[in-house]
């Protein structure tokens, strides 16, 4: 590694100062090559992983800024001893990711962190194969948001020919139709990306309109716009037992033919409406938060919000300086994690050591990955002998359930009615933990704000009924319902083998295999299938790589072996989903009787991942053949 720079000493301390001191160090010492700096005393500690540095004291974080402050001095100045290497070698690597994720960790997570880290801009989940032989294979994505376009990139990366069929007329998915005031990532960016392809993010959290630029700069530097059929929803997809294809039927056109179908479509892709009485007798405008009306003027208005979860919470603070007066339908209160940076913008040393330290963005974004890869998971396995009913279900939980109640404290304290509204009577972690940088309290602090917690009884052409019998006049409805997230690939008709439905099969209950294969319907995939939504750890793109790793694999492995298709066994996906239900009925997200989109009609939690996201890597990171009927 070469790189030189000519900074100043008060410009380098300047930019020090905004670094994380957990990747600084194994940036710098990649950088320069002085592995001295990686000290043991400075190193995170792995009982305090989840907090922003590892549990580092402000001494101990000055004392490894002057370290590498001192060390990137002597690189400047060419008094080092050596430069390092912008691929390190495999000990080297070692000894790097030893500092920020603790030796013994190292071994058992190796090839997955050098996957995550993408060092010197690798990408070691691209197919390790191409289509050379030019054998025809053509496949269909439905979707082009975030994993249709990653699916679509790793296809064209094999040479396997694809057409993607998109219902919007741009790329981006939730992305794209999600334009609510306020509505931003709850995962930080450095982790909400591809390993393979990192932004140069402004916010912490990114806003909608900056997630869509990073899918469509995407798209068109690689050239899949071209690939893309915009304006055209699937209506169906049928298999043939004759040919070993799907044909694929848009709502404006006629079949095609196709060896593979990739569903892209997403879990929250479709709004979901309360079943209130009189839904539709409301006289003025009313609209979900997913298709925000831009024509609705709000200011000075009479705003009702119905809901208060992911999306609402999110609106809620950016439109109630407008309106004249807001009225907050609650049903279930959420936790709030306390997250001071939520809309803060990265500070400019971030992005001057991201231009300087070639390495810093990867190692920022492992220590990301590293404090949230278990997150609180642990907090959210319930013990059997923990007998605290709703209130948590182990002492790991009611610890979490403590810390959070001292925030609400801290926030309404000033407040008792307020605070009497605001704080959960459920375990955390049951439903989503919503980020908060304080807003929601100055919010609902406003003069012009009410939080109504009472059950709604219907709506009229005026406004909303509570079940006490009042009526709050309103002169706007906004939804802020949430999606039909268990409603899995719908609206599409699927057929399979022998006419099966797939809808029928699943009855309201999807299953699949990994969350990617579903028996009798061979050459189908999902991405973001059933069973793999994560809660508190992680990033969902995480598992839309390994999901198409996965894929690309399969479609290798037909290719290979000159089969036409795979068909996953009852079997195995049988044994797979009663491993999965045993351990979602032992997490918080299980055992509680919350509300929870987690959870389907039947009770059952069809979207989460119970395990850890290495268990998940080590499942897919390979297809085994046994698993499968190769027809």
């Amino acid at each position: 590694m070469t790189t030189r720079f000519s900074a100043g000493d008060d410009e380098i301390r300047s930019a020090l100062g905004d670094a994380s001191v957990v990747a600084l160090l194994p940036a710098v010492a990649q950088l320069t090559g002085d592995f001295s700096i990686l000290r043991d005393d400075l190193r995170p500690d792995p009982t305090r992983v989840i907090e922003p540095e590892g549990g580092l004291t402000e001494a101990q974080q000055d004392e490894a800024r002057e370290i590498a402050f001192a060390a990137l001095q002597r690189f400047r100045d060419g008094e080092a001893g050596g430069v390092g290497r912008e691929r390190p070698t495999p000990e080297e690597l070692g000894r790097l990711m030893g500092f920020v994720v603790s030796p013994p960790n190292v071994e058992e997570y190796f090839d997955l962190l050098r996957e995550e880290l993408a060092v010197a801009g690798e990408d070691l989940r691209a197919p390790g194969w191409a289509n050379d032989a030019g054998h025809p294979f053509t496949v269909a994505i439905v979707g082009a948001g975030m994993s249709g376009l990653l699916a679509a990139y790793r296809l064209q990366q094999a040479g396997i020919d694809f057409v993607v069929f998109e219902k919007n007329d741009d790329v981006g998915g939730t992305w794209f139709e999600n334009t609510y005031p306020g509505c931003r990532v709850d995962v930080p960016n450095h982790l909400y990306s591809y390993s393979f392809a990192q932004g140069e993010w402004a916010h912490h959290f990114s806003s909608q309109d900056q997630l869509l630029d990073y899918f469509r700069a995407f798209a068109d530097e690689h050239g899949l716009r071209e690939r893309i059929r915009f304006g055209t929803e699937v209506a169906s997809a049928t298999w043939s037992d004759e040919t070993a294809t799907w044909t694929v039927v848009t709502k404006d056109g006629g079949p095609r033919e196709f060896n593979a179908v990739i569903s892209a479509v997403g879990q929250l892709n479709r709004p979901s409406y309360p079943a209130i009485e009189g839904l539709s007798s409301f006289a003025g405008p009313a609209f979900h938060s997913a298709r925000w009306d831009d024509s609705v003027d709000l200011e000075g208005k009479r705003v009702a919000v119905i809901g208060t979860g992911a999306s609402a919470t999110q609106l809620i603070p950016e439109i109630a300086p407008r309106v004249g007066r807001l009225t907050i339908f609650q049903r279930t209160p959420n936790w709030l994690a306390p997250t001071p940076e939520y809309h803060e913008e990265l500070r400019p040393g971030m992005h001057w050591l991201v231009h300087h330290l070639p390495s810093y963005g990867q190692w920022y974004r492992l220590w990301l990955f590293w404090r949230t890869h278990e997150g609180l998971l642990p907090a959210a396995v319930v013990d059997p002998e923990w007998d605290r009913g709703e209130e948590s279900v182990s002492a790991a939980n009611d610890l979490i359930r403590q810390l959070l109640t001292a925030y609400f404290a801290m926030e309404f304290g000033d407040r008792p009615d307020l605070l009497a509204k605001v704080v959960p009577a459920y375990p955390p972690i049951a439903k989503r933990i919503i980020r908060d940088n304080g807003i929601w309290s100055k919010t609902l602090h406003r003069d012009n704000v009410e939080l109504v917690t009472g059950s709604i009884e219907r709506i009229t052409p005026t406004g909303v009924v509570t079940a006490d019998g009042v009526e709050h006049e309103v002169d706007v409805i906004v939804y802020g319902t949430g999606f039909t997230a268990s409603k899995f690939l719908t609206p599409m008709q699927v057929v399979g083998r022998n006419g099966v439905d797939l809808h029928e099969r699943w009855a309201g209950d999807a299953r699949a295999y990994l969350g990617i294969t579903v028996p009798d319907f061979p050459n189908l995939f999902c991405l973001y299938g059933p069973n793999t939504n994560i809660v508190i750890n992680g990033s969902i793109i995480y598992f839309s790589e390994l999901e198409v790793r996965y894929i690309l694999e399969s479609i290798r492995l037909l290719l290979d072996g000159g089969h036409r298709a795979l068909d996953c066994r009852h079997d195995v996906h049988d044994g797979f989903n009663k491993r999965i239900d045993d351990a979602n009925r032992s997490m918080a997200w299980g055992a509680s009787k919350v509300n929870s989109w987690y959870k389907n009609a039947n009770g059952r939690v069809a979207q989460n991942w119970p395990f850890s996201l290495l268990e998940y890597w080590q499942q897919t990171r390979r297809v085994d053949a046994a698993d499968y009927e190769l027809l």
